[in-house]
C-alpha cells in the first residue's frame, strides 16, 4: 500500500503537485551536492521530509527522478528567460542567462557533476535535450535568415557560446576569481560581466 492510501487525510493526499515539486526541489540538493553517482534515495526524502516509499511512488527510481529534475529546471529556466526577451533572441540573452545561472547555482553544480560522472557520450535523458537543444537552434537559424544575426556562423556554435559565456565563471568561480581579482558572486563582478556580455553579443550581428 502506497504512503498516500495509508494516509488519505495526509499533506500529500490534499497537495501531491506541492508534494512533487518539494521533492524535486530536494532532488536537486541533493544532486548538486553530490552528483548523481553519489546522491541517496534517503537523503532526498529526508530533505523533502517524506519517506522513501513516497518518493518512489512518484518517481519510480533515483533515475527516473534526475530525469524529472532536469526536465522541470530546463523548462522553469527557459520559460523565466524566454518571458523577458522581446525578440526571442537566444544570443542577445546572454547577460539574462548569465544572471540565472548566478541565482540557480545548484542547477549549474548539477550539471558539472554530470560532467565528471558521465563516463561515456550519453547522459540521461540525452533525446530530450537534444531535442530542446534543437529548438534553440532553430531559432538562431530564424534570426539569422532575418538578418538579426550573422550567418557566417553555424547556428550551433552561437548556441554554445551563449551557453559557456553565460555559465563559465558560476561553473569555474575559482578561475573566474583569479582571473579577475572578484568571485562571481560578488556584485561589481556581475555588472562588468553583464557589460562584457552586451559588449561582446555585438560581434554575433551582421
Amino acid at each position: 500500500m502506497s504512503p498516500i492510501a495509508k494516509k488519505p487525510g495526509g499533506a500529500a493526499a490534499r497537495d501531491p503537485d506541492r508534494t512533487r515539486r518539494r521533492i524535486l526541489d530536494a532532488a536537486l540538493k541533493e544532486f548538486s551536492a553530490r552528483g548523481f553517482s553519489g546522491a541517496r534515495v534517503s537523503g532526498i526524502a529526508r530533505r523533502a521530509k517524506v519517506n522513501k516509499r513516497m518518493l518512489y511512488h512518484y518517481f519510480g527510481d533515483k533515475e527516473g527522478l534526475f530525469r524529472a529534475v532536469l526536465r522541470h529546471k530546463i523548462s522553469e529556466r527557459r520559460n523565466r528567460v524566454e518571458a523577458q526577451i522581446a525578440e526571442n533572441d537566444p544570443v542577445s540573452s546572454m547577460p539574462l542567462w548569465f544572471r540565472q545561472n548566478c541565482q540557480d547555482t545548484d542547477w549549474v553544480r548539477l550539471l558539472a557533476w554530470e560532467s565528471l560522472q558521465t563516463a561515456n557520450n550519453s547522459v540521461l535523458d540525452e533525446k530530450e535535450r537534444r531535442r530542446l537543444s534543437r529548438q534553440t537552434a532553430a531559432r538562431i537559424k530564424q534570426n539569422q535568415a532575418a538578418g538579426r544575426l550573422r550567418d557566417d556562423v553555424p547556428a550551433a556554435y552561437l548556441q554554445l557560446a551563449k551557453v559557456s559565456l553565460s555559465m563559465f565563471p558560476v561553473a569555474l568561480p575559482q578561475l573566474a576569481r583569479i582571473i579577475t581579482g572578484r568571485p562571481p558572486h560578488d556584485p561589481k563582478f556581475q555588472r562588468e560581466y553583464v557589460r562584457f556580455l552586451e559588449t561582446i553579443s555585438k560581434a554575433f550581428r551582421p
